[in-house]
């Protein structure tokens, strides 16, 4: 996989530098564009990435997936550098759509003028629990014959809370904080107030947009609206596309409300239910103030600003 990606990149690094060295290239500021889509695991995160592998060609970008070892989403230190400098300098991938399972990167401790566009969506946190719990024991319809890590296990999601299993311990909700969080030692702390706080300050200050899984296509409304130049034709696909949201989940079986009720007495829970709440308001906060709903359809409203009083004339 790896000889082929590379060989891929070389293929397009020849295509851009055919008529001149690279170096000369000056890219027009649409294009100078990079967006950073840190998907958390089984968020819906894969149909919404195949929305962005469907457009790239017809909208002219280029689509990059970060597979890190073992799906570890804290990078060493090197690589922290190795990927900032990637990102920033590399004109042949830009507008570049980048996406994997990583943490959140601070580009600005790295000295980087222009930073890229950070997207995300989160989910439920005990829907997201229930939902990799199934994914890692019988895989999903994205591809069925691919053997999982824990497939054999019969036990349901209730079972295991019931016999206090590991793999659906409160710590296990632990990761949408995290992965906003960033790549400080103390968001990997389970349970720590100060990275939920930082995660709340990143989501809001860092990240251009956060959606929700529930919310799904009106998140990719809004992008479409505020980002054309890599959403244009999003929604439309979304709404009448057979691959962009293929992939579920096989097997799954919803938790009983005695599951959930002990679930929620957790600390961890009510923190993780507290960050998931806080990216709800903001996504509808964000969402009122740029569509409308007439006949049960949402549109998204024209520009609502002008310029006057502009001096001084000319003549």
């Amino acid at each position: 996989e790896r000889a082929i990606a590379r060989h891929e990149v070389r293929e397009i690094e020849q295509r851009h530098t055919v008529d001149g060295p690279r170096q000369d290239v000056t890219l027009d500021e649409e294009d100078d564009v990079v967006i950073i889509y840190n998907r958390v695991p089984k968020t819906a995160s894969t149909s919404f990435t195949n929305i962005a592998y469907d457009l790239c060609a017809k909208n002219k970008y280029h689509v990059l997936h970060i597979n890190t070892t073992k799906n570890n989403p804290v990078m060493s230190l090197q690589d922290q550098v190795r990927f900032v400098k990637n990102v920033t300098s590399w004109r042949e991938m830009k507008p570049g759509f980048y996406h994997g399972h990583i943490s959140y990167l601070d580009f600005a401790k790295f000295g980087v003028k222009k930073k890229p566009i950070y997207i995300n969506v989160i989910r439920d946190p005990i829907e997201r629990l229930v939902s990799y719990y199934y994914f890692l024991r019988f895989g999903d319809d994205y591809r069925p014959g691919l053997r999982r890590r824990k497939q054999g296990d019969k036990k349901t999601f209730d079972e295991c809370v019931a016999a206090g299993g590991s793999d659906c311990a409160p710590e296990k909700l632990w990761l949408q904080i995290p992965f906003f969080c960033g790549h400080s030692s103390e968001c990997w702390n389970v349970g720590s107030r100060w990275a939920l706080e930082q995660a709340k300050y990143n989501l809001i200050n860092e990240y251009f947009l956060v959606g929700v899984t529930e919310e799904l296509e009106d998140f990719i409304m809004l992008l479409e609206a505020a980002l054309p130049r890599f959403f244009r034709g999003a929604t439309e696909l979304y709404r009448t596309g057979k691959k962009s949201h293929l992939r579920k989940t096989t097997e799954k079986k919803l938790p009983t409300k005695e599951t959930i009720a002990k679930l929620q007495q957790s600390e961890i829970w009510k923190m993780e239910n507290e960050f998931y709440e806080f990216a709800l308001e903001q996504f509808q906060f964000v969402r009122a103030h740029a569509v409308r709903e007439k006949d049960g359809e949402l549109y998204i409203l024209a520009q609502n600003f002008f310029y006057e009083k502009i001096y001084p004339k000319s003549n």
